[in-house]
């Protein structure tokens, strides 16, 4: 069996008149979303890049870089469907994905059940392999202060026999 781990990392910056959209969830209540060039899912995009980099078939700027239009405001779901085709194609299997949100707002443990649910059903696994944790800035750096979000990920992949 081989194995192999990926670690992904995004930060957008939360303004404004944005939708706030958090591992395919979107949170109504927030009067800031993350600004991007596609829906700003800093949650989805640190979990593409962690499939990526674990598979070595690179990262989310170079599969959808922001200066091309076709990725503009695109939803990271579908983008995530995209890079879960390739990973696939590679024959690994998802043993688990911990992932980490740092942010003052939106608040995550209300809506954690259903972006692992979301997450889970485009990865075609079990929404149990999948861990949503928050934490917040207190206070200290950007996220501290409440100006962006960032999230961290963390992906064990597999394959061959168990």
């Amino acid at each position: 069996m081989k194995i192999r781990i990926g670690q992904g990392w995004d930060r957008h910056v939360l303004v404004e008149g944005r939708p706030c959209v958090l591992g395919g969830v979107l949170f109504e209540e927030c009067s800031v979303g993350p600004l991007g060039h596609s829906d700003g899912d800093a949650l989805t995009h640190a979990l593409i890049d962690a499939l990526l980099g674990a598979a070595g078939l690179g990262d989310i700027g170079g599969l959808f870089p922001d200066t091309d239009p076709r990725w503009a405001g695109a939803d990271s779901l579908d983008l995530l469907t995209r890079v879960w085709g390739l990973v696939q194609k590679k024959s690994y299997r998802i043993e688990n994905v911990d992932c980490t949100i740092i942010t003052e707002l939106p608040k995550i443990s209300p809506r954690a059940e259903a972006m692992r649910e979301k997450l889970a059903a485009v990865l075609e696994v079990p929404s149990d392999q999948i861990s949503i944790k928050a934490t917040r800035g207190e206070g200290v750096g950007p996220e501290g202060r409440g100006e962006c979000v960032t999230a961290l990920v963390v992906v064990l992949l597999s394959t061959g026999m168990d």
